[in-house]
């Protein structure tokens, strides 16, 4: 999430500076992809904003006849937005992420785990697009900088979101 331009009370309840959104993708087809990540921020300032958010996604990929790969991603994360110049931010995030090894481990055996936790620590920046007092759209490029070939994510990383 974002920091936006609230007007500053002295006295104003702190539930006036939470801010809700998050990410929502939808992609069907030989491919389907459902991407649900909630996301909530504390405006700390009028330019910093740190959060927390959950995700889940689905992914169904049957390109391949004869073999049909589905899974479930799941998982958290931890964030903070810095508006350095009007409308433009920085980003850092921490996203801890349930991968099903089958999938996603490279040198998976059957004898491991089912699932295993993907640690991924994004650092980037973007542009938000105010809409009324305290909502935005937003784009964020950020760089993975845990990417590994166990990683659900290639960098770059481009997010598309909005809140209010």
């Amino acid at each position: 999430m974002l920091s936006f331009k609230v007007h500053s009370q002295k006295n104003a309840h702190w539930s006036s500076r939470l801010l809700y959104g998050g990410n929502l993708g939808l992609q069907f087809g030989t491919v389907t992809a459902i991407d649900l990540s909630p996301q909530i921020g504390y405006m700390v300032t009028d330019k910093l904003t740190p959060g927390v958010g959950i995700t889940y996604q689905y992914y169904s990929d049957n390109r391949i006849s004869g073999y049909e790969f589905k899974t479930h991603i799941y998982g958290g994360r931890i964030y903070t937005s810095y508006e350095f110049i009007e409308n433009f931010i920085a980003h850092i995030e921490y996203e801890a992420l349930s991968l099903e090894s089958q999938y996603f481990k490279v040198n998976y055996t059957p004898n491991d785990e089912d699932r295993f936790w993907s640690h991924n620590l994004f650092v980037g920046g973007g542009y938000s697009q105010p809409i009324g007092r305290k909502g935005s759209v937003f784009i964020l490029v950020l760089y993975n900088l845990n990417e590994s070939i166990n990683s659900p994510y290639t960098n770059p990383v481009v997010r598309v979101g909005f809140n209010f």
